[in-house]
């Protein structure tokens, strides 16, 4: 069972609340852009899709906020490059 996708400004994460603790997707904003840094998911949720669905939601509100992104993670990077129809979103 999993939460909704929320934007911690705060902490400069997305959330994905799980019932083994929070998957997060950590960002930097820059100057023209937002730069994804990391990725983490509870050790015990691996392999269920669970960053994927988290990358998604936030792509989703950059795209919808009219913000550039910088793939600095490697997973962040491997998505997009998995989802051709996300590349218009990275920085050039």
């Amino acid at each position: 069972m999993t939460g909704t996708v929320t934007d911690n400004v705060a902490k400069n994460r997305y959330e994905l609340p799980t019932e083994d603790g929070v998957a997060v997707a950590y960002y930097e904003p820059r100057r023209d852009a937002v730069a994804f840094t990391h990725t983490m998911v509870p050790d015990a949720m691996q392999g269920r899709g669970l960053a994927s669905t988290l990358i998604k939601a936030a792509l989703a509100d950059m795209r919808g906020r009219g913000l550039k992104i910088v793939p600095e993670c490697p997973f962040v990077a491997a998505y997009i490059e998995r989802h051709p129809e996300e590349r218009d979103l990275v920085a050039d």
